[in-house]
């Protein structure tokens, strides 16, 4: 059976190119073989799931490989060992707490980049969090997130991985990227973007706040290009206060 973008709620509003398309359950990730990581990944905050625990299942931190992508460009467990980089979720496991399936898919390295703790367990888990309050909003009726890394070609890039010269190294992003995109309940839309270095920061989550546009230059990919017109290249354009 062959997964079709238009058939994806995530994706209704758009999806962006990448060099393999891996079509989970409850999320899509779009996966670059350079990179050796998600070039980004798109997910509906807490989608309905059939048969969902009613307060969520517990975080399974099944961490593993995704054997869907060819050993020469995949990420394994080992590479991350002893590199003091986390593995951190381009998909946060909270947002998808239904199922246990639901929440072990996020545990694909697919869906990870090397992040300095000080970001992933901090200012970035924040963002995370915040992220889930607007969506809990109760006029809200959904909130799509498209998150990935970035890299600045003006510096040096460093990487993780074995010394293994039949493995693989992964490249460690400069900063990172979140773009939101939420649905009112009479099809109003609103879009928020961020731009966060690789590390740690105790501003606060406005400062990280960048017009859309930036986020589509600094990556080369267009978000959300499912919708067009004046209006949203506006909101491309526009930062946002925070909600």
């Amino acid at each position: 059976m062959i997964d079709l973008p238009s058939l994806r709620r995530e994706t209704r509003y758009g999806m962006p190119a990448a060099d393999q398309i891996l079509f989970n359950r409850y999320y899509i990730a779009g996966y670059s073989y350079y990179f050796r990581q998600p070039k980004w990944a798109l997910e509906i905050v807490n989608p309905p799931a059939i048969n969902a625990e009613p307060e969520g299942v517990k975080r399974l931190d099944n961490f593993r490989s995704d054997y869907r992508i060819p050993q020469m460009f995949r990420a394994d467990l080992v590479d991350f060992e002893g590199s003091g980089y986390d593995r951190g979720h381009m998909v946060p496991s909270a947002d998808q707490r239904g199922l246990e399936l639901q929440n072990s898919e996020t545990f694909l390295l697919s869906n990870m980049s090397p992040q300095k703790p000080d970001l992933n367990r901090h200012i970035w888990r924040k963002l995370e969090n915040e992220v889930r309050v607007l969506n809990s909003k109760k006029n809200i009726l959904e909130t799509y997130v498209v998150s990935g890394p970035v890299f600045y070609f003006d510096q040096p890039v460093t990487a993780i991985g074995t010394e293994d010269e039949n493995d693989v190294s992964i490249p460690i992003p400069h900063a990172y990227f979140k773009s939101v995109l939420t649905e009112d309940k009479k099809g109003k839309l609103k879009m928020w973007s961020f731009l966060m270095d690789n590390e740690g920061s105790d501003k606060p989550l406005a400062d990280f706040r960048v017009p859309t546009t930036k986020v589509e230059q600094y990556t080369g990919i267009k978000l959300w290009d499912g919708l067009v017109g004046t209006d949203i290249e506006r909101e491309k354009k526009r930062v946002r206060a925070m909600w």
